[in-house]
């Protein structure tokens, strides 16, 4: 599962960098444009942050199925050191 969620989190982050550029290009400032530049600022942002939290939960993610594979292993040992 943490896999997935650096590829969203990527996903979203590729997102906010073109968005990014879209606001210093012409298209921003052309009349009838989707929005205005900071219009396009703002969603970068909120993507970047988006992409950062969604980040977070794949290294969360992949810890927890760490030390719930190592525990395993301990207890696994542990069983078979107490069977003669």
């Amino acid at each position: 599962m943490g896999r997935n969620l650096y590829i969203l989190a990527a996903t979203f982050g590729v997102l906010a960098l073109i968005s990014l550029v879209l606001s210093f290009t012409n298209v921003a400032q052309q009349p009838g444009s989707p929005g205005d530049a900071m219009l396009w600022r703002t969603t970068a942002i909120v993507l970047c942050c988006l992409a950062l939290v969604i980040a977070l939960a794949g290294v969360l993610s992949s810890l927890f199925e760490q030390a719930e594979r190592r525990h395993e292993e301990q207890r696994r040992k542990l069983r078979a050191s107490r069977r003669p």
